[in-house]
């Protein structure tokens, strides 16, 4: 399959969690499982958006008599009469009858009145419902909740919001030549550095995670561990492919897997394949070396945790010029690991020479995925790419 219709096929078989309703200390980063309405004007009431005096523009310019103060918090109570003035403050609510606020640098105060010299219209007011309105959709159901959103939640008087429950992703690690560390690798063996950068990925993304390491490259063992491993949607890395030491697939066939992926025409990741166990959890199969799980991690489990949380979305790509030249690309579409720069005439991308799958270091370098369609002509520096930046600090 495509990469496109690779993950369409995985999408069409994730179905949304269910919401829960938590307070909004406990949402940020949570995915809206609710449309946010306002229940009142915002602001409520009129009022200054400085220091100064409130007054009737048509009362400017003059001398005008002072009759009382009013705060944020505290509002004038009296009755407001043309020629007069209210000391008033930023966020303080306009008498009735006030139309303009004079701020305190254009007027001076003379004992029992103010003058102000020079003639205001409709001054520095914020009027009733200048932000939003009662019955205003604020906020849709699918968005995700950062600082500023969860602002707008409180400022429509709520202190809870119904949100997608967290999605509970296992992972299970399968290969006789990893260990975790800090178990010290035997002579044939190497660090698992796969696991713990997908967990850190799917954290990253909003998931819960549980790790299942250390499982050996028997079938009964990966068998007995994707059953065991729970969770709304299972990740294995490694033992993806059909060599003779590769069982996933096999061992998933135990339980009932329905396969709606194979493989993918892609490079790195050719082995990735997805399915639907028979107990319905899906299975999302990765390749072993981390650059192909981590490439494929963005392609498809990032969609597909979003899936899970009602908003399944394609991959958001930016289009920029090359560093440096590329060759032709062969029959898979590739997604290389690049490194954006930024220069006099702006940004740019720049491909890492070296794209063994094997490589971890290179990705800690990267920030960038850049895409080569399938059979692409070779390019020339200068010449644009399509582009696919990567969550980095």
């Amino acid at each position: 399959m495509t990469v496109e219709a690779a993950r369409a096929a995985m999408l069409e078989a994730i179905r949304p969690l269910v919401s829960v309703d938590l307070p909004l200390g406990e949402a940020l980063g949570r995915v809206l499982a609710e449309d946010i309405c306002a229940v009142r004007d915002q602001p409520p009431f009129t009022n200054s958006s400085m220091d100064g005096w409130a007054v009737r523009a048509a009362d400017t310019p003059g001398r005008l008599a002072i009759v009382g103060e009013s705060a944020a918090g505290h509002g004038f109570e009296g009755k407001f009469s043309p020629g007069q003035a209210i000391r008033i403050f930023t966020g303080a609510a306009l008498p009735e009858g006030a139309d303009a606020v004079v701020i305190q640098e254009d007027a001076r105060r003379d004992g029992d009145g103010v003058e102000v010299p020079a003639a205001v219209v409709g001054d520095n007011v914020r009027h009733a419902g200048r932000d939003f309105r009662a019955g205003d959709r604020l906020l849709a159901s699918g968005l995700r909740l950062d600082p500023w959103r969860l602002s707008l939640c409180a400022s429509a008087g709520r202190d809870r919001v119904g949100v997608i429950r967290r999605p509970r992703i296992s992972i299970v690690s399968t290969g006789e030549e990893v260990v975790e560390a800090p178990a010290r690798p035997g002579p044939w063996q190497i660090y698992d550095s796969g696991s713990p950068g997908l967990e850190a990925m799917l954290r990253t993304w909003g998931a819960e995670v549980r790790r299942v390491t250390g499982v050996r490259d028997r079938r009964e063992a990966v068998r007995e561990a994707i059953a065991q491993a729970g969770g709304d949607l299972v990740v294995t890395l490694g033992g993806a492919s059909v060599g003779d030491h590769d069982l996933v697939r096999a061992a998933a066939g135990d339980l009932g897997l329905s396969m709606k992926v194979e493989s993918v025409a892609v490079r790195p990741g050719k082995p990735t394949f997805f399915g639907i166990l028979s107990d319905g959890r899906p299975l999302l199969g990765l390749p072993g070396n981390p650059a192909s799980a981590f490439v494929c991690a963005e392609l498809f489990l990032r969609p597909l945790v979003a899936g899970l949380e009602g908003h399944p979305a394609g991959l958001v790509l930016r289009t920029l010029p090359l560093v440096a030249p590329l060759p032709a690309n062969g029959p898979r579409e590739h997604w290389m690991r690049a490194r954006l720069r930024t220069g006099p005439e702006g940004e740019s991308v720049e491909a890492f020479t070296d794209q063994d799958s094997s490589l971890v270091r290179i990705f800690s370098e990267a920030d960038a995925l850049l895409r080569r369609l399938p059979g692409a002509p070779a390019l020339a520096g200068g010449e644009r790419v399509e582009v696919l930046p990567l969550l980095r600090s």
